[in-house]
């Protein structure tokens, strides 16, 4: 079994309507049944993310932008991953939906908040408390979104959920070292938990680009440079199947033994 995945590296501008129909004639443009976007859809400000730019263009789940993309998936029956500034009632979550055939299928809210690199990500955005996992097109999918990558316990709770596919919509900042952090990570993420994942991220002039797809025997199946593209490719079940029979480490596990060395660490030091 087989899935093919169109990933749309993209470099979203200040306005939010222009960001919306690029996605949308990117999906017409496809001939792929999954396209994938990177993390701040709705577009950022000349300044980057700001408060005041995603509280003015953050909507509810039936607002024009996640409508439109829903929409679009019906009428070319196909599925799409994207990334909204999500509103609910007071709050405004960093949120990843996964639309198919007209329908949203799940919405993940990003967990790990990227307070770091002098970042305040906190300061805008409330953070989600649950992994997301479905089953789609014969794989079990999971979702995170870009500085989740630093966090490998939600990944491995996704791994014992049976998530066998990981994609991870991202705005991976510019930096010293933060290709080199970037490829560490999708790669440890895919590998260690014998999984295919493939991380979509924006480009200049704030993001590095370098969207990925990395194999569950951990190398790179596809990998771009720092320019706008859109590119296509293919995964199998079956390689996921050889690469669990030969590498057996979720099997060989021992969860209830991390509890309790989790436990006693965090009784020892206050953290409960």
């Amino acid at each position: 079994m087989s899935l093919s995945i169109a990933i749309h590296q993209l470099s979203f501008k200040e306005d939010k309507k222009e960001n919306l129909y690029t996605i949308l004639s990117h999906i017409d443009d496809s001939v792929q049944y999954l396209n994938i976007f990177p993390e701040y859809c709705m577009g950022l400000s000349l300044q980057g993310l700001t408060k005041e730019y995603v509280y003015k263009n953050a909507e509810a789940i039936d607002g024009e932008f996640v409508s439109k993309i829903v929409s679009k998936t019906l009428e070319k029956d196909c599925a799409t991953i994207f990334t909204t500034y999500l509103k609910e009632k007071s709050e405004v979550y960093n949120a990843a939906i996964l639309a198919e055939k007209g329908k949203i299928r799940v919405i993940y809210k990003k967990i790990h908040l990227f307070d770091a690199f002098g970042y305040r990500e906190s300061e805008i955005f409330s953070p989600g408390k649950e992994v997301t996992v479905l089953d789609f097109q014969g794989f079990t999918l999971g979702l995170a979104i870009c500085f989740d990558l630093r966090f490998p316990e939600i990944f491995r709770i996704m791994a014992y959920k049976g998530v066998n596919l990981f994609v991870v919509p991202s705005g991976w900042y510019r930096g010293q070292y933060k290709v080199e952090q970037w490829k560490a990570l999708t790669l440890s993420r895919a590998h260690e938990n014998v999984s295919f994942l493939v991380a979509v991220d924006q480009t200049r002039p704030f993001f590095i680009g370098h969207s990925i797809v990395v194999s569950p025997y951990g190398y790179v199946v596809k990998e771009f440079g720092e320019e706008e593209a859109y590119f296509c490719t293919k995964i199998e079940l079956d390689e996921v199947v050889s690469a669990r029979k030969n590498i057996p480490v979720i099997n060989l596990s021992k969860p209830n033994l991390y509890m309790k060395l989790y436990n006693s660490i965090f009784k020892e030091n206050n953290m409960l």
